[in-house]
C-alpha cells in the first residue's frame, strides 16, 4: 500500500532561538511525513536575535530550504506571527519561501485560511512593549533553568491561561471566518491545540513546539486532525479546554475590507 500523502501539514510556534524549542523533533517530523503543502503558521522564531540559534535550529531551517526546492513539488508558505515581524524579507531569501499575513487555499471544495492568531488577541495588540519585555524575561528564565525546563514550560501554560488567549483567539477567529465565508480557519499563537465547530465554521489551533508534547495539524481526504508528535516519549501534559470569552475586539478591528467579499485572497507581507 502506498504511503499516505497529506494535502497540508501545519505547524506553528516553534520559537527558534528559545531554550525550549523542539526544533530537532520538528525536523524529524518533516523528514518522515509526505505532504503537498507545508504551512509554517507563525512564531517560527522567538525573536530577531539570530545569535541564539543552535545547530538544531539551523538544521530545521535547512530542511525548510530543501523542501522549498521546486524539484520536490512541495508548496511551502510562512505565515507571519507576532514574533516573526521584521523577518519577512529575510525569510524569503534565507529559506526561499513566501511570507504571508494570511494564506488562503481550497481543498475538496472547502475554503481554508491560515492566520497566526495574534490579530485576535487584544492584549498582544494593545501592549506590544509589555509583551516584548515579558518575552525577554522569559528567555532569561530559560537560560537559568537546566534539564527539560519544566518551570519555563509551566510559566508558558499559566501565562496563556491567565491572559485567556485560547478563548479570545478562538472567538475572534470564528467571528472573522464566518464574516469572510470561510469553512475552516487555522491559528497558532496560544500554544494550546484545540478545535471548535460553530455555525458551520471549524476553528483549529495547531498548538506549539515548545511543550513536552508538540502538536501539529494534518489536512487530508479523511479530514482535519490535530496530532501529537509520536517520536521520543514525554510525560503527558494536561489539555486545556477552550472557554467562551466575553471581551472581544469590535468586528471592524478584526476584519479588513477584503472580508466583505466572497473572493477572500491570501495577503503577502
Amino acid at each position: 500500500m502506498a504511503e499516505q500523502v497529506l494535502d497540508t501539514l501545519i505547524l506553528s510556534d516553534l520559537h527558534l532561538g528559545s531554550e525550549v524549542s523542539r526544533a530537532r523533533e520538528a525536523t524529524e517530523l518533516l523528514s518522515n511525513v509526505n505532504f503537498r503543502r507545508l504551512v509554517l503558521l507563525g512564531d517560527i522564531f522567538s525573536d530577531l536575535n539570530f545569535s541564539r540559534l543552535t545547530s538544531e535550529h539551523w538544521k530545521f531551517l535547512s530542511r525548510i530550504r530543501k523542501l522549498s526546492n521546486p524539484k520536490r513539488k512541495v508548496e511551502v508558505v510562512w505565515v507571519e506571527g507576532n514574533h516573526d515581524k521584521g523577518l519577512s524579507q529575510m525569510m524569503s531569501h534565507l529559506v526561499g519561501v513566501p511570507v504571508y499575513q494570511r494564506y488562503v487555499w481550497e481543498f475538496e471544495g472547502r475554503r481554508h485560511v491560515a492566520v497566526h492568531g495574534h490579530q485576535f488577541d487584544p492584549f498582544c495588540l494593545k501592549n506590544e512593549s509589555l509583551s516584548r519585555f515579558g518575552e525577554r524575561l522569559f528567555y532569561e528564565i530559560q537560560k537559568l533553568e537546566g534539564g527539560s525546563k519544566p518551570v519555563s514550560r509551566w510559566i508558558d501554560r499559566v501565562n496563556s491561561r491567565w491572559l485567556r488567549m485560547e478563548s479570545r483567539v478562538a472567538e475572534g477567529a470564528l467571528l472573522w471566518a464566518r464574516a469572510a465565508r470561510v469553512e475552516r480557519i487555522f491559528c497558532g499563537h496560544t500554544h494550546v491545540a484545540g478545535h471548535i465547530n460553530r455555525n458551520g465554521v471549524d476553528y483549529y489551533n495547531s498548538g506549539s513546539w515548545i511543550d513536552a508534547n508538540p502538536t501539529y495539524i494534518t489536512v487530508a481526504e479523511e479530514g482535519v486532525e490535530i496530532r501529537k508528535y509520536d517520536g521520543p516519549r514525554y510525560v503527558p501534559e494536561p489539555m486545556v479546554e477552550v472557554e467562551p470569552a466575553h471581551e472581544q475586539l469590535p468586528l471592524g478591528e478584526l476584519l479588513d475590507p477584503m472580508t466583505a467579499f466572497a473572493e477572500l485572497e491570501s495577503v503577502r507581507c
